[in-house]
């Protein structure tokens, strides 16, 4: 019985993630936001992303009122999760591509290769049970 109540409590939880991110892209994007050019590589109708909407608080940040940040702070899980996507992506690609752990370990500034390694079964494991 206490498993189904982890899991359901689990389920609210996620929800009210999901309302807070989306009530503080709303906050950021009336703001100003919204009149951000696209980027090429999120062509229209794609919203700013998560990174791009706390970037904008921050450049804006003289002035936002203290709601306002707290919405930029709300959006730091979702832009976590988007810089780890990237970072999966190019780690991938720059395996894919035949570049070795050890050139990757020392890009990132990792000790070891098999830190660099390590790092990337985390960050993949992540996506996986995200997805």
């Amino acid at each position: 019985m206490q498993h189904k109540q982890d899991i359901v409590h689990s389920v609210h939880a996620d929800h009210v993630q999901a309302r807070r991110e989306q009530d503080a892209r709303e906050r950021l994007l009336n703001l100003g936001a919204d009149l951000l050019d696209a980027r090429p590589w999120r062509p229209p109708p794609a919203p700013p992303s998560a990174v791009d909407l706390a970037q904008f608080a921050v450049w804006r940040h003289a002035e936002l009122n203290p709601q306002d940040i707290l919405s930029a702070l709300a959006l730091l899980p979702a832009a976590r999760a988007e810089v780890e996507g990237l970072e999966t992506a190019l780690l991938f690609m720059a395996r894919s591509t035949g570049l070795t752990w050890a050139q990757m370990a020392h890009a990132m500034g990792f000790n070891s290769p098999q830190a660099c390694q390590q790092h990337y079964t985390r960050l993949a494991a992540r996506q996986d049970a995200d997805s």
